[in-house]
Protein backbone atom coordinates (compact mmCIF):
# COMPACT_ATOMS: atom_id res chain seq x y z
CA UNK A 1 0.00 0.00 0.00
CA UNK A 2 1.18 3.60 -0.80
CA UNK A 3 0.89 6.14 1.74
CA UNK A 4 -1.80 8.79 0.32
CA UNK A 5 -1.70 12.31 1.98
CA UNK A 6 -5.49 12.30 1.76
CA UNK A 7 -5.84 9.58 4.20
CA UNK A 8 -2.66 9.73 6.11
CA UNK A 9 -2.29 11.96 9.48
CA UNK A 10 1.26 12.19 10.87
CA UNK A 11 1.64 10.85 14.62
CA UNK A 12 4.45 12.63 16.51
CA UNK A 13 5.29 10.42 19.44
CA UNK A 14 6.75 11.84 22.47
CA UNK A 15 9.65 14.04 21.37
CA UNK A 16 10.56 15.95 24.79
CA UNK A 17 12.83 17.96 26.17
CA UNK A 18 14.11 15.50 29.03
CA UNK A 19 13.55 11.98 26.46
CA UNK A 20 15.11 13.19 23.15
CA UNK A 21 18.76 14.40 24.35
CA UNK A 22 19.35 10.75 25.84
CA UNK A 23 18.49 8.63 21.84
CA UNK A 24 20.90 7.18 20.04
CA UNK A 25 21.47 10.28 17.07
CA UNK A 26 18.83 12.30 18.86
CA UNK A 27 20.06 15.33 16.77
CA UNK A 28 19.25 14.25 13.67
CA UNK A 29 16.50 12.30 14.55
CA UNK A 30 14.98 15.17 15.80
CA UNK A 31 15.66 17.51 12.56
CA UNK A 32 14.17 14.25 10.71
CA UNK A 33 10.82 14.47 12.82
CA UNK A 34 10.77 18.40 12.16
CA UNK A 35 11.41 18.06 8.35
CA UNK A 36 8.46 15.09 8.35
CA UNK A 37 6.19 17.82 9.94
CA UNK A 38 6.84 20.53 7.29
CA UNK A 39 6.51 18.41 4.56
CA UNK A 40 3.06 17.82 6.03
CA UNK A 41 1.93 21.06 6.82
CA UNK A 42 3.16 21.67 3.18
CA UNK A 43 1.05 18.86 1.49
CA UNK A 44 -1.90 19.28 4.31
CA UNK A 45 -1.59 16.18 5.96
CA UNK A 46 -2.63 16.66 9.76
CA UNK A 47 -0.38 16.37 12.43
CA UNK A 48 -1.07 15.19 15.91
CA UNK A 49 1.56 15.47 18.86
CA UNK A 50 2.05 13.26 22.19
CA UNK A 51 3.67 13.98 25.21
CA UNK A 52 4.33 11.25 27.85
CA UNK A 53 4.17 12.40 31.49
CA UNK A 54 5.41 15.87 30.45
CA UNK A 55 5.30 17.16 33.64
CA UNK A 56 8.38 15.00 34.30
CA UNK A 57 9.54 14.75 31.02
CA UNK A 58 8.72 18.29 30.07
CA UNK A 59 7.50 19.18 27.10
CA UNK A 60 8.10 18.90 23.48
CA UNK A 61 11.06 19.84 22.07
CA UNK A 62 10.67 24.27 20.95
CA UNK A 63 11.85 23.18 17.35
CA UNK A 64 9.45 20.22 17.09
CA UNK A 65 6.75 22.55 18.73
CA UNK A 66 7.40 24.97 15.99
CA UNK A 67 6.99 22.95 13.17
CA UNK A 68 3.94 21.47 14.55
CA UNK A 69 2.45 24.90 14.97
CA UNK A 70 -1.88 24.09 15.38
CA UNK A 71 -1.21 20.55 16.20
CA UNK A 72 -3.00 18.70 18.75
CA UNK A 73 -0.95 17.91 21.60
CA UNK A 74 -2.10 15.19 23.96
CA UNK A 75 -0.87 14.40 27.01
CA UNK A 76 -0.29 10.42 27.95
CA UNK A 77 -0.25 8.27 30.84
CA UNK A 78 0.56 4.67 29.29
CA UNK A 79 2.92 4.06 26.83
CA UNK A 80 0.89 3.57 23.90
CA UNK A 81 -1.25 6.35 23.02
CA UNK A 82 -3.69 4.30 21.09
CA UNK A 83 -4.53 2.21 24.94
CA UNK A 84 -5.82 4.86 27.12
CA UNK A 85 -8.35 6.60 24.08
CA UNK A 86 -5.66 9.59 24.29
CA UNK A 87 -5.93 9.63 20.07
CA UNK A 88 -9.95 9.45 20.07
CA UNK A 89 -11.55 12.46 18.02
CA UNK A 90 -8.23 13.10 17.05
CA UNK A 91 -7.64 12.96 13.39
CA UNK A 92 -5.90 9.45 13.88
CA UNK A 93 -9.51 8.11 14.59
CA UNK A 94 -10.47 9.65 11.23
CA UNK A 95 -8.13 8.68 8.87
CA UNK A 96 -7.23 5.09 7.11
CA UNK A 97 -2.66 5.77 7.41
CA UNK A 98 -1.14 6.67 10.78
CA UNK A 99 3.01 7.89 9.44
CA UNK A 100 4.75 7.44 12.91
CA UNK A 101 7.78 9.18 14.36
CA UNK A 102 9.74 9.71 17.96
CA UNK A 103 10.54 7.72 20.42
CA UNK A 104 11.57 5.06 22.04
CA UNK A 105 11.28 3.02 18.84
CA UNK A 106 10.87 -0.35 21.22
CA UNK A 107 8.12 1.07 24.39
CA UNK A 108 5.54 3.97 23.45
CA UNK A 109 6.53 3.76 19.31
CA UNK A 110 5.92 0.18 19.75
CA UNK A 111 3.05 -0.08 21.74
CA UNK A 112 1.23 2.27 19.82
CA UNK A 113 1.81 0.86 16.51
CA UNK A 114 1.12 -1.93 17.42
CA UNK A 115 -2.53 -1.13 18.99
CA UNK A 116 -3.16 1.13 15.98
CA UNK A 117 -2.42 -1.63 13.46
CA UNK A 118 -4.67 -4.50 15.19
CA UNK A 119 -7.30 -1.43 15.23
CA UNK A 120 -7.04 -1.96 11.38
CA UNK A 121 -4.77 1.13 10.79
CA UNK A 122 -2.60 1.10 8.19
CA UNK A 123 0.79 2.12 10.02
CA UNK A 124 4.50 3.92 8.31
CA UNK A 125 6.96 4.36 11.25
CA UNK A 126 9.61 6.80 9.80
CA UNK A 127 12.89 4.95 10.55
CA UNK A 128 15.53 7.55 10.62
CA UNK A 129 12.85 9.54 12.58
CA UNK A 130 12.45 7.16 15.18
CA UNK A 131 14.47 6.19 18.06
CA UNK A 132 15.66 4.76 21.24
CA UNK A 133 18.75 5.02 23.55
CA UNK A 134 20.26 1.97 22.64
CA UNK A 135 20.18 0.95 18.50
CA UNK A 136 19.73 -2.99 19.89
CA UNK A 137 15.92 -1.82 21.10
CA UNK A 138 15.35 0.43 17.88
CA UNK A 139 16.21 -2.50 15.97
CA UNK A 140 14.51 -5.04 17.77
CA UNK A 141 11.28 -2.90 17.78
CA UNK A 142 11.28 -2.37 13.84
CA UNK A 143 11.59 -6.10 13.95
CA UNK A 144 8.50 -6.95 15.42
CA UNK A 145 6.66 -4.08 14.27
CA UNK A 146 7.13 -5.43 10.59
CA UNK A 147 6.13 -8.92 11.93
CA UNK A 148 2.80 -7.19 12.66
CA UNK A 149 2.02 -5.93 9.45
CA UNK A 150 3.92 -2.20 10.00
CA UNK A 151 6.04 -0.79 7.12
CA UNK A 152 9.34 0.39 8.22
CA UNK A 153 9.85 3.26 5.96
CA UNK A 154 12.53 6.54 5.15
CA UNK A 155 11.26 9.89 5.31
CA UNK A 156 11.64 10.48 1.45
CA UNK A 157 9.18 7.34 0.93
CA UNK A 158 6.80 9.41 3.06
CA UNK A 159 7.65 12.71 1.09
CA UNK A 160 7.40 10.93 -2.49
CA UNK A 161 4.45 8.95 -1.82
CA UNK A 162 1.85 11.94 -0.10
CA UNK A 163 3.29 14.13 -3.49
CA UNK A 164 2.11 11.10 -5.89
CA UNK A 165 3.54 12.73 -8.78
CA UNK A 166 6.05 15.38 -10.18
CA UNK A 167 6.06 18.50 -12.69
CA UNK A 168 3.39 19.86 -10.25
CA UNK A 169 4.04 23.36 -8.37
CA UNK A 170 3.68 21.12 -5.22
CA UNK A 171 6.35 19.12 -6.20
CA UNK A 172 8.61 21.71 -6.94
CA UNK A 173 7.95 23.55 -3.92
CA UNK A 174 8.49 20.73 -1.61
CA UNK A 175 11.68 19.55 -3.54
CA UNK A 176 13.13 22.65 -3.52
CA UNK A 177 12.40 23.63 0.07
CA UNK A 178 12.96 19.98 1.76
CA UNK A 179 14.21 17.25 -0.55
CA UNK A 180 18.09 17.66 -1.07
Amino acid sequence: MLMKHETSTLLVIDVQQKLAPVLEGSTQLVANCVWLAEVAARVGVPVVVTEHFPDKLGPTLPEVKEATAGAPYLSKTHFSAAGEGVLRASEIERRRQVVVCGAEAHVCVLQTVLELRWAGKEVFVVAEATGSRRSTDRELAFSRMRAHGVDIVSREMVAFEWLQRGGTELFRAVSRDFIR
